[in-house]
Order: C-alpha cells, then structure tokens, then sequence
C-alpha cells in the first residue's frame, strides 16, 4: 500500500513461500516476504522498513505528520504489532498447531492489543490522529487478520471503533488496489507484474 501510495514503480514478483525462488533466495536468504531489491542493489526485508522507506521517498498527503510527527508513536504501536501481537495472532490462527490453549484463549491474548486499539479509536478516527498515518497502514493488516478468524465472533465483539476503523480503511480505493491477487511469478516463466 505504501509503494503505491508513494507513486513508486516497482516490479512485482508473486512467489510461494512453499517453493521459494533460487533468484530470491540469492536477494534475500531469509526466504519471506516482502523483499524489496532497490536499483543499487541494496535489500529491505521487512514489511515496516519497506513502508517507511516509501514515505521517505514521497509521501503526498503526510502520513508521517508534519515534520515526522507520528513516527515515534507509531514506532512503538508497531513493536506492540510486532513482538506481541502477531505472536498471539499466529497461535490464533493457528491453534490447532498450538493444542497448549483453546482458539478462545489464544484469541483473548490478541483482544489486549485490540482493546488499546479501540481505545485510540474512542478518541480520534484513525490510530494517532483524526489523520491517516503510518500507524494506521501498518497495523491495520494484522487486525484484518484477526477479524477473518472467526468473523461471526468478530463482528458482535466489544469493538466498534476498530470495526469501523478496518471496514473504512478495507474500502479504500488504495486497499483494493494494493491488495489484488496476481499469479505466481516463474523464472522465465509467467511475467511480472509492474505496478
């Protein structure tokens, strides 16, 4: 979301985590996504750094406040996100690979970090601000996840400003851009996709 927000070009190259590419595995050895291979051959690797790499490069309607004003904040809301909250959301998701606890138990750590989040949004539209930030473009994919779980469960749960917050962020004209399914890239194979 953050590439295309920023207008930046770039090749997009699909692959299966199960069948990892040799030609990224020589740009990245760790194997995930996403990875970003710049002109100079420089990589990011994480999906938070690739965001505020963006940003940096061009960032039209001030995601990162005036003069870098949210990035602080969202620092620390995305180390919540990212050592706490995907944590409990993987065991979430997959629980049966974690018979420890029940799916609700599981479920009821990620609710911590969900009710900060309903918290913030008692007070403004959007995580930090009545603006859109960087916050908000970086969390709100993992609380999309944990919304599609048990969506029943979900949309009756305590928590309307984060309901509102994600189904106004998933129907954004950039969410459905970005968030297009594209077939697998083969080397010399099926092509790129240029976005």
């Amino acid at each position: 979301m953050a590439l295309k927000y920023s207008g930046i070009k770039v090749e997009l190259r699909e692959v299966d985590l199960q069948n990892y590419p040799p030609q990224a595995l020589q740009i990245s050895a760790k194997a995930t996504v996403p990875v970003l291979h710049l002109p100079d051959g420089s990589v990011i690797d994480e999906s938070w750094d690739i965001l505020k790499w963006a940003l940096a490069q061009n960032d039209p309607d001030c995601w990162l406040g005036e003069n870098n004003e949210f990035a602080l904040d969202a620092e620390i809301l995305i180390e919540t996100n990212d050592f706490s909250f995907k944590e409990d959301l993987d065991r979430y998701k997959y629980a049966d690979r974690y018979p420890e606890h029940s799916e609700q138990h599981y479920r009821k750590s990620c609710e911590e970090y969900i009710e900060e989040l309903e918290d913030m949004l008692c007070e403004n539209s959007y995580l930090l601000s009545d603006q859109l930030s960087l916050a908000d473009i970086g969390v709100f994919p993992f609380v999309r996840q944990f919304s599609m779980v048990d969506k029943d469960w979900f949309d009756q749960a305590p928590y309307p400003h984060v309901r509102q917050w994600l189904n106004n962020l998933i129907s954004t004209e950039l969410f459905s851009n970005a968030f297009q399914k594209h077939e697998l890239w083969q080397q010399g194979g099926s092509p790129a996709v240029y976005i």
